[in-house]
């Protein structure tokens, strides 16, 4: 059993940018984001994108600037712009939300990938970089994933990540107007350093053929099919 006798608060993740190889993470600031940020996720062509959320689609920059402003004050919500690394294109975002800093928790959610970014190795270096702010960084001890249960392909992505299945939480909210069963997944610390290590393997530029396909899959290095 961990020895917690030392514990203490740990600090609130989504401060500060976060630089990958490929992409780099900056918290919100909508004067700076805004318009790239509806470009990638906004408007009523983006509405599959938020199907299976309990928020958007967002129609206007001013109705995806109200609500994320809103979750921010009220909700602790801590969005992070995902931008390519070496053109500075803004490509989608992902939010720290249920933060609970006296505990080393939190989730992440909100997570809408523009067109550009969705099941590339950008969008996969992009959670990696978040989970490894609250473990490596900020040393937290809990990192949530929650979905809507028929999402299918949230649930496959968490299991993919290396998020560990927890439960359903039946008739959890009600959702544009429809019950929503919500799936919980979790990585605990000690989880994390074998599901860094596979990440890293699986970024490596080594993993991806000249026409930038994975030569083996991120399961197979966690000893998975």
């Amino acid at each position: 059993m961990t020895d917690l006798s030392t514990w203490t608060k740990r600090e609130t993740p989504g401060l500060v940018t976060l630089e990958g190889r490929r992409v780099r993470l900056e918290p919100l600031d909508w004067a700076a984001h805004g318009a790239g940020l509806f470009a990638a996720v906004g408007g009523d062509e983006r509405e599959p994108l938020w199907r299976y959320m309990p928020v958007g689609p967002f129609t206007d920059e001013s109705s995806l600037e109200k609500f994320l402003a809103g979750a921010r004050d009220s909700e602790g919500w801590r969005s992070m712009v995902i931008r390519r690394a070496a053109t500075g294109e803004i490509l989608g975002m992902a939010t720290y939300m249920r933060i609970r800093e006296a505990h080393g928790s939190a989730e992440i959610g909100c997570v809408a990938l523009g067109d550009k970014l969705r099941r590339t190795p950008e969008a996969t270096e992009a959670f990696a970089l978040m989970a490894g702010h609250v473990f490596d960084r900020l040393g937290y001890r809990r990192y949530e994933w929650k979905c809507n249960f028929s999402n299918e392909a949230s649930k496959r992505a968490a299991e993919r990540f290396g998020f560990v299945f927890e439960g359903v939480f039946r008739n959890d909210m009600v959702a544009k107007r429809k019950s929503r069963d919500t799936a919980w997944y979790s990585i605990t610390d000690t989880e994390w350093p074998a599901i860094k290590a596979a990440l890293d393997q699986w970024l490596a530029p080594g993993n991806f053929a000249p026409d930038g396909s994975q030569i083996n899959t991120l399961e197979s290095f966690r000893g998975l099919r």
